[in-house]
C-alpha cells in the first residue's frame, strides 16, 4: 500500500474522459440523485460504474467517527503504511449488525494534499466494489464526509497481517520466502490479473502491478490491491486506452511510457518484473548496487537463461532450496512477459497455465521439468502468435 511515482505527464486525459460515475454515498449529503440511464439503454458490456451501482449496497458506509475511535485516532502506532495517498492504519470495527467479536481491518485514510487524490479514491471505491476474487483485496466499506471541518475520504480493507510480497523479498526482519512459497505467491497474483483482463463483463487494466501491492494474509495467500490506477480496458473496435502516464518507475512496461496507451498488454510487463523480484531477491531498482547492477532487468541480461552464468542470478537465499530448471523456466517465462512487441507477450491465462505446470512438475519430483515446462510455454506462445 505505497505511494506510486507519478511519470512526467506528457499525455493528458482529455476532456470528458474523467470518471463521471455516479460518487459512493456522502453521509453529508442526501443519497436522491436518480441513475441518468434506464436498464433498457445500458451498454453492453456495462461499464465499472454502472456495475457499481448494481452492487453499491454491499458496502458499509462508515462515519469518520466510527473510523477515528476504530484507530485510537490515527495512533501513529497503529501506522502499517504510508504514501501518496496519506496512510494505512491498522483498526478495529465492530460488525454491521452490532453483535459479535470486532473485526480487524486495515483503514487507509486518504491525505487531500498527497498525490493520490479524490479521482483515485473514486476509482477503488468502485473498482473493488464490483470485482470479486480470491486473489483481490476486499473493500469492507468507506467514509466519505464533506464538513465544515474538511474533507475526509477513508477505505475500510480486510486486514493483510503478513504486509506485502515487497516486504518478506526486500527487508530486513521477515523470514526469507521460500522458492515454493514464492511460486505459490505469483501463481496467485497471476490468477489474479487474469481475473481482472478476461474474467468479468469488462475488462480491467490493473496499470500498478508490483511487488507491493501484492499483500499475503495470514496464510500468505496473496491479494492484489491499491486500484486506484485501475482503467477499463478499450470496447467496441478500439486497441488501447488512452491516459496519463503514470504508475512506478521501473514496472511500467516501455510502450505505455512512451506513447501513454494503455492495454492488459501492459500489466504482463509489470508481472515479467516481478517474476524477476522473486527469483533474484532484488528489487527493480537498487542504487545501492554498482551502476551496471542497479537496474534489473538490464543486470539480468549480462546472466541468459540458457547460459553457464544463469545461476548466478538467482537470491543467494534461496540456495540449496531452489529448483534449477524450474528457476530457468520462470526466467523464460518473464522474458516473454518483457518482450518489446507488446502483442506478443503471453495473456495472463497463459501465464497462469504456465506457472501451474512449472508447480505441479516441482510437486511430482518431474527430472524432466524444463522439457515439460519448456515445450508447454513453446506451445503456449506458439497459439497466442496464432491469434494475433
Amino acid at each position: 500500500m505505497k505511494c506510486f511515482y507519478i511519470f512526467k505527464d506528457k499525455f493528458k486525459n482529455k476532456k470528458g474522459q474523467a470518471n463521471s460515475a455516479p460518487e459512493p454515498r456522502d453521509q453529508s449529503k442526501s443519497n436522491s440523485s436518480p441513475l441518468s440511464r434506464t436498464a433498457k439503454s445500458l451498454p453492453s458490456p456495462r461499464s465499472i460504474p454502472e456495475l457499481y451501482k448494481e452492487k453499491e449496497h454491499n458496502l458499509r458506509v462508515f462515519s469518520f467517527q466510527e473510523l477515528k475511535e476504530a484507530t485510537n485516532g490515527f495512533n501513529r502506532l497503529l501506522k502499517i503504511g504510508e504514501g501518496g495517498f496519506g496512510s494505512v492504519y491498522k483498526g478495529t470495527v465492530r460488525p454491521a449488525s452490532g453483535q459479535g467479536d470486532p473485526i480487524v481491518v486495515a483503514i487507509k485514510k486518504l491525505n487531500n494534499h498527497g498525490l493520490q487524490g479524490h479521482k483515485q479514491w473514486l476509482a477503488e471505491v468502485q473498482f473493488l466494489g464490483v470485482v470479486s476474487h480470491p486473489n483481490l483485496v476486499k473493500l469492507l466499506g468507506y467514509c466519505s464526509v464533506d464538513s465544515e471541518r474538511g474533507i475526509q475520504r477513508l477505505l475500510v480493507y480486510e486486514y493483510m497481517p503478513n504486509r506485502s510480497l515487497e516486504d518478506h523479498l526486500f527487508k530486513r526482519g521477515p523470514p526469507t520466502l521460500s522458492w515454493r512459497k514464492r511460486l505459490e505467491i505469483i501463481l496467485g497474483a497471476a490468477e489474479g490479473l487474469a481475473y481482472l483482463h478476461g474474467g468479468m463483463e469488462v475488462q480491467v487494466i490493473y496499470r500498478d502491478f508490483k511487488s507491493s501491492n501484492v499483500l499475503l494474509d495470514k496464510d500468505f495467500k496473496p491479494k492484489l490491491s491499491d486500484f486506484g490506477l485501475a482503467r477499463e480496458g478499450p470496447t467496441g473496435d478500439r486497441t488501447h486506452v488512452s491516459t496519463a502516464v503514470v504508475g512506478t518507475y521501473g514496472y511500467a512496461a516501455p510502450e505505455y511510457v512512451e506513447t501513454g496507451h494503455l492495454t492488459i498488454h501492459s500489466d504482463v510487463w509489470s508481472f515479467g518484473v516481478v517474476l524477476y523480484e522473486i527469483l533474484t531477491g532484488r528489487r527493480t531498482l537498487e542504487r545501492n548496487h554498482p551502476v551496471k547492477e542497479q537496474k534489473l532487468l538490464d543486470w539480468v541480461k549480462q546472466f541468459p537463461v540458457d547460459s553457464k552464468r544463469f545461476s548466478m542470478i538467482i537470491d543467494p537465499r534461496l540456495i540449496n532450496e531452489y529448483s534449477f530448471n524450474a528457476a530457468k523456466q520462470i526466467a523464460k517465462l518473464a522474458d516473454s512477459c518483457l518482450n518489446k512487441n507488446a502483442k506478443e507477450r503471453p495473456t495472463m491465462t497463459q501465464v497462469v497455465e504456465m506457472l501451474k505446470q512449472i508447480i505441479q512438475d516441482i510437486e511430482g519430483g518431474n527430472t524432466s521439468t524444463n522439457r515439460n515446462a519448456e515445450s508447454s510455454q513453446s506451445n503456449l506462445l506458439r497459439r497466442k502468435q496464432n491469434k494475433v
